[in-house]
């Protein structure tokens, strides 16, 4: 093997190496793992089956256990925008100072409402404000609000019973009763049951009895009220 053919070998082989070494360089600095969760999370949607198809827990379940004390770890959140104090300066959000009952976007020494929230009417009740803190912007859209919302429903009864504390001290609602169905899933109950089953129960309540309700019907006209074959087989076994 002469010279040249040696030196083609080699900068063949150093090629090589200079190719391994980059690939290893590469995939030490660009190390994919696969992510914990997959996709990208896209707010206001939920997927199908997660926990969003769960039923909602009334905020009236959640105030009689919540921690006014956690409610104010909770509003530091808030802090940044808002004072709580009586007497507080507006920032760039009002002063909440005995906000729990108030007129919504009323007031708070002269603080420039959004047409959206000032719009929304009504007072600071228990569930309204149950609705803003979970998300502003579902609650009154187009509000100037820009704070996403607080996901978990204990924070939010945690917060709410702070922020009732402040110069509100409005009596908690009573929770609702333990297996009660609410009023529009009776509703929609009622609306599914069988035409025969809501006559049933008329005629039960008038003391008709329930059983006849099926043979109360009047043959047709020229209809025969017995049939002919059973008819001969009778006299047949008459004879």
């Amino acid at each position: 093997m002469d010279n040249r053919t040696n030196t083609i070998a080699g900068w063949v082989l150093a090629g090589c190496g200079a190719a391994l070494g980059l690939s290893i360089v590469g995939g030490m600095m660009f190390h994919g793992e696969r992510p914990e969760k997959m996709g990208y999370a896209i707010e206001g949607v939920v997927a199908e089956g997660g926990e969003g198809a769960a039923a909602e827990v009334p905020i009236a379940s959640l105030l009689p256990t919540a921690d006014a004390a956690k409610g104010a770890e909770v509003f530091k959140k808030c802090a940044a925008c808002h004072t709580i104090n009586q007497g507080g300066a507006n920032g760039v959000g009002p002063n909440l100072y005995g906000t729990v009952g108030e007129e919504i976007a009323k007031g708070k020494a002269g603080y420039a409402f959004s047409s959206a929230l000032a719009g929304i009417g009504g007072k600071w009740d228990f569930d309204k404000l149950n609705a803003w803190l979970t998300s502003p912007r579902k609650f009154a859209p187009g509000t100037k609000m820009t704070f996403a919302g607080l996901g978990n429903a204990q924070d939010r009864a945690n917060v709410i019973l702070y922020l009732n504390q402040q110069g509100s001290n409005l009596p908690l609602p009573a929770a609702p009763a333990a297996g009660a169905a609410p009023a529009a899933a009776k509703d929609a109950a009622a609306k599914d049951q069988p035409a025969t089953a809501n006559a049933a129960e008329a005629a039960a309540t008038k003391g008709a009895p329930t059983a006849d309700i099926a043979n109360t019907g009047t043959p047709a006209s020229g209809a025969p009220s017995v049939d002919p074959e059973a008819a001969r087989k009778g006299a047949r076994s008459e004879k």
